[in-house]
Protein backbone atom coordinates (compact mmCIF):
# COMPACT_ATOMS: atom_id res chain seq x y z
CA UNK A 1 0.00 0.00 0.00
CA UNK A 2 1.58 3.14 -1.07
CA UNK A 3 1.51 5.99 1.45
CA UNK A 4 0.14 9.15 0.39
CA UNK A 5 1.87 12.35 -0.92
CA UNK A 6 3.51 9.95 -3.94
CA UNK A 7 5.79 8.00 -1.96
CA UNK A 8 4.55 5.19 -4.25
CA UNK A 9 6.53 6.81 -6.73
CA UNK A 10 9.48 7.77 -4.74
CA UNK A 11 10.30 4.57 -3.73
CA UNK A 12 10.53 3.38 -7.42
CA UNK A 13 12.87 6.04 -8.46
CA UNK A 14 14.94 5.63 -5.47
CA UNK A 15 15.10 1.82 -4.70
CA UNK A 16 17.56 0.90 -7.52
CA UNK A 17 20.21 3.07 -6.11
CA UNK A 18 19.78 3.26 -2.69
CA UNK A 19 18.06 2.78 0.74
CA UNK A 20 14.50 4.11 1.14
CA UNK A 21 15.25 6.71 3.10
CA UNK A 22 13.92 6.81 6.64
CA UNK A 23 12.70 3.36 6.77
CA UNK A 24 15.45 0.86 6.42
CA UNK A 25 18.31 0.78 9.29
CA UNK A 26 22.04 2.14 8.39
CA UNK A 27 23.92 -0.93 8.48
CA UNK A 28 26.69 -2.89 6.48
CA UNK A 29 25.18 -4.32 2.91
CA UNK A 30 26.23 -7.42 1.37
CA UNK A 31 25.31 -8.32 -2.16
CA UNK A 32 21.90 -8.55 -2.30
CA UNK A 33 20.44 -11.14 -5.67
CA UNK A 34 17.53 -8.64 -6.59
CA UNK A 35 18.57 -5.20 -5.84
CA UNK A 36 22.49 -4.63 -5.00
CA UNK A 37 22.37 -2.01 -2.77
CA UNK A 38 19.52 -2.93 -0.25
CA UNK A 39 21.01 -3.39 3.45
CA UNK A 40 21.60 -7.43 4.41
CA UNK A 41 23.49 -8.29 8.00
CA UNK A 42 26.77 -10.33 7.47
CA UNK A 43 28.83 -12.23 9.54
CA UNK A 44 32.00 -9.82 9.15
CA UNK A 45 33.41 -7.03 6.71
CA UNK A 46 34.25 -8.19 3.36
CA UNK A 47 32.74 -9.82 0.07
CA UNK A 48 29.59 -12.03 1.02
CA UNK A 49 30.12 -15.45 2.35
CA UNK A 50 28.16 -17.34 -0.76
CA UNK A 51 26.01 -20.31 0.18
CA UNK A 52 27.17 -23.60 0.62
CA UNK A 53 27.60 -25.73 -2.84
CA UNK A 54 25.17 -28.31 -3.64
CA UNK A 55 26.02 -31.86 -2.02
CA UNK A 56 24.96 -35.01 -3.49
CA UNK A 57 22.83 -37.00 -0.74
CA UNK A 58 24.41 -40.08 0.23
CA UNK A 59 22.84 -43.03 -0.94
CA UNK A 60 21.58 -44.02 2.59
CA UNK A 61 20.51 -40.86 3.70
CA UNK A 62 16.61 -40.36 4.35
CA UNK A 63 15.99 -38.48 0.95
CA UNK A 64 16.91 -41.34 -0.83
CA UNK A 65 14.70 -43.97 1.38
CA UNK A 66 11.56 -41.74 2.30
CA UNK A 67 8.27 -43.18 1.05
CA UNK A 68 7.07 -41.72 -1.90
CA UNK A 69 5.01 -38.43 -1.82
CA UNK A 70 1.29 -39.03 -2.95
CA UNK A 71 0.90 -39.76 -6.54
CA UNK A 72 4.09 -41.52 -6.62
CA UNK A 73 6.11 -38.18 -6.53
CA UNK A 74 9.64 -38.56 -4.82
CA UNK A 75 11.13 -35.64 -3.03
CA UNK A 76 12.86 -34.15 -5.70
CA UNK A 77 10.14 -34.67 -8.43
CA UNK A 78 7.66 -32.55 -5.64
CA UNK A 79 10.09 -29.93 -5.39
CA UNK A 80 10.35 -29.79 -9.12
CA UNK A 81 6.84 -29.60 -9.68
CA UNK A 82 6.94 -27.16 -7.51
CA UNK A 83 9.48 -24.79 -9.02
CA UNK A 84 7.39 -25.42 -12.40
CA UNK A 85 5.22 -22.50 -10.41
CA UNK A 86 1.17 -22.60 -10.23
CA UNK A 87 0.55 -24.56 -7.16
CA UNK A 88 -1.63 -24.22 -4.23
CA UNK A 89 -1.29 -25.11 -0.72
CA UNK A 90 -4.73 -24.93 0.59
CA UNK A 91 -6.91 -27.36 3.57
CA UNK A 92 -8.36 -25.98 7.09
CA UNK A 93 -6.07 -24.04 9.58
CA UNK A 94 -6.46 -27.42 12.21
CA UNK A 95 -7.53 -30.88 12.03
CA UNK A 96 -10.59 -30.30 13.66
CA UNK A 97 -12.19 -33.96 12.39
CA UNK A 98 -11.06 -36.12 9.85
CA UNK A 99 -14.48 -36.06 8.64
CA UNK A 100 -14.28 -32.44 7.82
CA UNK A 101 -10.38 -32.91 6.31
CA UNK A 102 -11.37 -35.92 3.88
CA UNK A 103 -14.15 -33.22 2.90
CA UNK A 104 -12.13 -30.39 2.41
CA UNK A 105 -9.46 -32.11 0.59
CA UNK A 106 -11.73 -33.74 -1.61
CA UNK A 107 -13.23 -30.08 -2.66
CA UNK A 108 -9.47 -28.66 -2.88
CA UNK A 109 -8.70 -31.35 -4.94
CA UNK A 110 -11.25 -30.87 -7.70
CA UNK A 111 -11.08 -27.20 -7.29
CA UNK A 112 -7.58 -27.23 -8.09
CA UNK A 113 -7.93 -29.31 -10.89
CA UNK A 114 -10.58 -27.78 -12.35
CA UNK A 115 -8.46 -24.69 -12.36
CA UNK A 116 -5.38 -26.32 -14.02
CA UNK A 117 -3.38 -26.08 -10.42
CA UNK A 118 -1.24 -28.06 -8.46
CA UNK A 119 -2.55 -28.17 -4.97
CA UNK A 120 -1.22 -29.55 -1.54
CA UNK A 121 -3.58 -30.04 1.17
CA UNK A 122 -2.26 -28.51 4.14
CA UNK A 123 -3.84 -28.62 7.95
CA UNK A 124 -1.76 -28.58 11.26
CA UNK A 125 -1.68 -31.69 14.07
CA UNK A 126 -0.84 -29.07 16.36
CA UNK A 127 -1.41 -25.44 16.98
CA UNK A 128 1.16 -24.97 19.10
CA UNK A 129 0.75 -21.16 19.33
CA UNK A 130 -2.39 -20.02 20.13
CA UNK A 131 -3.46 -16.78 22.03
CA UNK A 132 -4.77 -18.34 24.80
CA UNK A 133 -4.42 -21.52 26.66
CA UNK A 134 -7.94 -22.61 25.52
CA UNK A 135 -7.32 -22.06 22.41
CA UNK A 136 -8.12 -25.30 20.26
CA UNK A 137 -4.82 -27.47 18.55
CA UNK A 138 -5.56 -30.26 17.20
CA UNK A 139 -5.82 -33.85 17.19
CA UNK A 140 -1.99 -34.33 18.44
CA UNK A 141 0.72 -36.21 16.61
CA UNK A 142 0.15 -39.36 16.11
CA UNK A 143 -3.69 -38.96 15.72
CA UNK A 144 -2.87 -36.14 13.68
CA UNK A 145 -0.44 -38.51 11.11
CA UNK A 146 -3.32 -41.14 10.98
CA UNK A 147 -5.66 -38.76 9.63
CA UNK A 148 -3.25 -37.06 6.93
CA UNK A 149 -1.79 -40.59 5.79
CA UNK A 150 -5.43 -40.98 5.32
CA UNK A 151 -6.00 -38.14 3.49
CA UNK A 152 -3.22 -39.05 1.47
CA UNK A 153 -4.23 -42.53 0.85
CA UNK A 154 -7.81 -41.30 -0.25
CA UNK A 155 -7.12 -37.82 -2.10
CA UNK A 156 -3.64 -38.77 -3.56
CA UNK A 157 -2.52 -35.22 -3.03
CA UNK A 158 0.92 -34.45 -1.45
CA UNK A 159 0.58 -32.75 2.60
CA UNK A 160 1.70 -30.10 4.31
CA UNK A 161 1.77 -29.11 8.03
CA UNK A 162 3.66 -28.05 10.70
CA UNK A 163 6.91 -29.22 13.15
CA UNK A 164 7.33 -27.02 16.58
CA UNK A 165 10.22 -28.91 17.95
CA UNK A 166 13.01 -31.09 16.07
CA UNK A 167 11.80 -34.02 18.02
CA UNK A 168 9.22 -33.81 15.80
CA UNK A 169 10.40 -34.03 12.39
CA UNK A 170 11.15 -37.57 11.89
CA UNK A 171 7.73 -38.99 12.70
CA UNK A 172 6.27 -36.09 10.92
CA UNK A 173 7.81 -36.63 7.89
CA UNK A 174 7.27 -40.43 7.68
CA UNK A 175 3.91 -39.05 6.27
CA UNK A 176 3.94 -35.29 5.10
CA UNK A 177 5.47 -34.50 2.03
CA UNK A 178 6.74 -30.79 2.83
CA UNK A 179 7.87 -29.70 6.46
CA UNK A 180 6.91 -26.54 7.39
CA UNK A 181 8.31 -23.92 9.88
CA UNK A 182 5.75 -21.32 11.40
CA UNK A 183 6.83 -17.83 11.08
CA UNK A 184 7.47 -17.58 14.45
CA UNK A 185 10.51 -20.18 14.61
CA UNK A 186 12.15 -19.32 11.22
CA UNK A 187 15.32 -18.69 12.70
CA UNK A 188 15.33 -21.81 15.15
CA UNK A 189 18.44 -23.17 14.40
CA UNK A 190 17.79 -26.68 15.47
CA UNK A 191 14.43 -27.13 14.64
CA UNK A 192 15.76 -26.18 10.45
CA UNK A 193 18.62 -28.60 10.51
CA UNK A 194 16.06 -31.25 11.81
CA UNK A 195 13.51 -30.59 9.52
CA UNK A 196 16.23 -30.32 6.69
CA UNK A 197 17.70 -33.46 7.72
CA UNK A 198 14.73 -35.61 7.26
CA UNK A 199 14.94 -35.29 3.40
CA UNK A 200 11.19 -33.74 2.38
CA UNK A 201 11.05 -30.36 1.48
CA UNK A 202 11.02 -27.63 3.84
CA UNK A 203 8.63 -24.27 3.81
CA UNK A 204 9.82 -21.71 6.00
CA UNK A 205 7.39 -19.01 6.61
CA UNK A 206 9.26 -15.57 6.79
CA UNK A 207 8.75 -14.14 10.53
CA UNK A 208 6.59 -11.03 10.88
CA UNK A 209 9.39 -9.47 12.28
CA UNK A 210 11.73 -10.03 9.48
CA UNK A 211 13.24 -8.36 6.92
CA UNK A 212 12.83 -10.92 3.11
CA UNK A 213 16.82 -10.65 2.97
CA UNK A 214 17.11 -11.66 6.59
CA UNK A 215 15.96 -15.39 5.48
CA UNK A 216 19.43 -15.70 3.85
CA UNK A 217 20.43 -17.28 7.51
CA UNK A 218 18.24 -19.54 7.73
CA UNK A 219 18.63 -20.57 3.99
CA UNK A 220 22.03 -21.31 5.05
CA UNK A 221 21.36 -23.14 8.03
CA UNK A 222 18.68 -25.89 5.59
CA UNK A 223 21.45 -25.85 2.80
CA UNK A 224 24.23 -26.91 5.18
CA UNK A 225 22.53 -30.28 5.64
CA UNK A 226 22.78 -30.64 1.66
CA UNK A 227 19.02 -30.73 0.84
CA UNK A 228 18.05 -28.06 -1.07
CA UNK A 229 14.34 -28.65 -1.04
CA UNK A 230 13.37 -25.55 0.24
CA UNK A 231 10.43 -23.06 0.24
CA UNK A 232 9.72 -19.68 1.50
CA UNK A 233 6.52 -17.70 2.53
CA UNK A 234 5.61 -14.65 3.20
CA UNK A 235 3.39 -14.02 5.62
CA UNK A 236 3.05 -10.02 5.95
CA UNK A 237 5.29 -8.11 8.68
CA UNK A 238 4.05 -6.88 12.04
CA UNK A 239 2.65 -3.29 11.64
CA UNK A 240 1.84 -1.57 15.30
CA UNK A 241 0.14 -3.56 17.37
CA UNK A 242 -2.33 -6.63 16.13
CA UNK A 243 -1.78 -5.43 12.61
CA UNK A 244 -0.21 -7.18 9.41
CA UNK A 245 0.80 -5.61 6.28
CA UNK A 246 2.03 -6.78 2.86
CA UNK A 247 5.08 -5.38 1.21
CA UNK A 248 5.16 -7.16 -1.94
CA UNK A 249 8.93 -6.61 -2.51
CA UNK A 250 9.50 -8.83 -0.60
CA UNK A 251 8.55 -11.54 -3.82
CA UNK A 252 11.55 -11.17 -6.16
CA UNK A 253 13.58 -10.02 -3.01
CA UNK A 254 13.67 -13.72 -1.47
CA UNK A 255 13.29 -15.63 -5.21
CA UNK A 256 16.26 -13.81 -5.87
CA UNK A 257 17.89 -16.57 -3.53
CA UNK A 258 17.20 -19.33 -5.71
CA UNK A 259 14.07 -20.80 -4.30
CA UNK A 260 10.20 -20.75 -5.27
CA UNK A 261 7.93 -18.37 -2.99
CA UNK A 262 4.82 -18.71 -1.79
CA UNK A 263 2.19 -16.09 -0.68
CA UNK A 264 0.29 -16.62 2.62
CA UNK A 265 -3.14 -15.07 1.63
CA UNK A 266 -4.83 -15.96 4.69
CA UNK A 267 -2.26 -15.55 7.39
CA UNK A 268 -1.48 -12.01 5.37
CA UNK A 269 -4.93 -10.57 6.84
CA UNK A 270 -4.95 -11.70 10.36
CA UNK A 271 -5.00 -9.70 13.59
CA UNK A 272 -3.33 -11.15 15.65
CA UNK A 273 -3.90 -11.21 19.07
CA UNK A 274 -6.92 -8.90 17.69
CA UNK A 275 -9.87 -10.66 20.03
CA UNK A 276 -7.82 -10.61 22.93
CA UNK A 277 -8.35 -14.79 23.50
CA UNK A 278 -7.55 -15.47 20.11
CA UNK A 279 -6.84 -13.37 16.46
CA UNK A 280 -9.01 -12.22 14.63
CA UNK A 281 -9.14 -10.87 10.95
CA UNK A 282 -10.67 -9.70 7.21
CA UNK A 283 -11.11 -12.35 5.03
CA UNK A 284 -12.70 -9.65 2.73
CA UNK A 285 -9.24 -9.11 1.30
CA UNK A 286 -7.65 -12.03 0.74
CA UNK A 287 -8.87 -11.92 -2.99
CA UNK A 288 -7.13 -8.75 -3.79
CA UNK A 289 -3.84 -10.03 -2.34
CA UNK A 290 -3.73 -12.70 -3.78
CA UNK A 291 -4.63 -12.00 -6.83
CA UNK A 292 -1.93 -9.31 -6.45
CA UNK A 293 0.94 -11.67 -5.21
CA UNK A 294 0.23 -13.69 -8.42
CA UNK A 295 0.42 -11.04 -10.62
CA UNK A 296 3.64 -10.28 -8.98
CA UNK A 297 4.67 -13.15 -10.09
CA UNK A 298 4.66 -15.70 -6.56
CA UNK A 299 5.19 -19.32 -7.50
CA UNK A 300 2.15 -20.67 -5.01
CA UNK A 301 -0.52 -19.23 -3.26
CA UNK A 302 -0.85 -20.96 0.57
CA UNK A 303 -5.08 -20.33 1.67
CA UNK A 304 -6.83 -21.94 4.85
CA UNK A 305 -10.17 -22.79 3.47
CA UNK A 306 -13.04 -23.91 5.45
CA UNK A 307 -16.64 -24.75 4.66
CA UNK A 308 -18.03 -22.48 8.13
CA UNK A 309 -15.07 -19.84 8.45
CA UNK A 310 -17.50 -18.95 10.89
CA UNK A 311 -17.95 -22.03 12.84
CA UNK A 312 -13.98 -23.05 12.43
CA UNK A 313 -11.92 -24.07 15.72
CA UNK A 314 -8.90 -22.32 14.31
CA UNK A 315 -8.14 -18.54 12.55
CA UNK A 316 -12.32 -18.79 11.39
CA UNK A 317 -11.84 -14.80 10.70
CA UNK A 318 -9.34 -15.10 7.90
CA UNK A 319 -10.09 -18.12 6.50
CA UNK A 320 -12.06 -18.29 3.10
CA UNK A 321 -15.19 -20.19 2.49
CA UNK A 322 -14.58 -23.48 0.72
CA UNK A 323 -17.72 -22.62 -1.28
CA UNK A 324 -15.53 -19.54 -3.35
CA UNK A 325 -12.35 -21.27 -3.43
CA UNK A 326 -13.09 -22.46 -7.21
CA UNK A 327 -13.62 -19.08 -8.20
CA UNK A 328 -10.56 -17.60 -6.42
CA UNK A 329 -8.01 -20.47 -7.99
CA UNK A 330 -9.49 -19.53 -11.83
CA UNK A 331 -8.87 -16.41 -11.49
CA UNK A 332 -5.21 -17.93 -9.98
CA UNK A 333 -4.49 -19.33 -13.37
CA UNK A 334 -5.53 -16.20 -15.77
CA UNK A 335 -3.07 -14.40 -14.06
CA UNK A 336 -0.44 -16.93 -14.46
CA UNK A 337 -0.97 -17.46 -17.86
CA UNK A 338 -0.75 -13.83 -18.94
CA UNK A 339 2.29 -13.06 -20.73
CA UNK A 340 4.22 -10.20 -19.40
CA UNK A 341 6.25 -7.89 -21.88
CA UNK A 342 8.94 -6.87 -19.12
Amino acid sequence: VEASGGAGEHAASVLPDQPLPGIFPKRTARAHPMRPHLPHPVRQAGPPRPHPPRRTMHPESPSTTLATASGGMTPDALYERLRARRFIFAGPCALESLELALDTAHAVREAAEAAGLFVVFKSSWDKANRTSLDGFRGPGLVRGMEWLARIKQETGLPVVTDIHEPEQAKPVAEVADVLQIPAFLCRQTALLLAAAQTGRVVNVKKGQFVAPWDMAPALDKLRSTGNNRILLTERGASFGYNNLVVDFRSLPIMQGYGVPVVFDATHSVQLPGGKGTSSGGDRRFVPMLSRAAVAAGVDGVFLETHPDPDHALCDGPNSWPLDKLAPLLRDFAALWSLPYAC
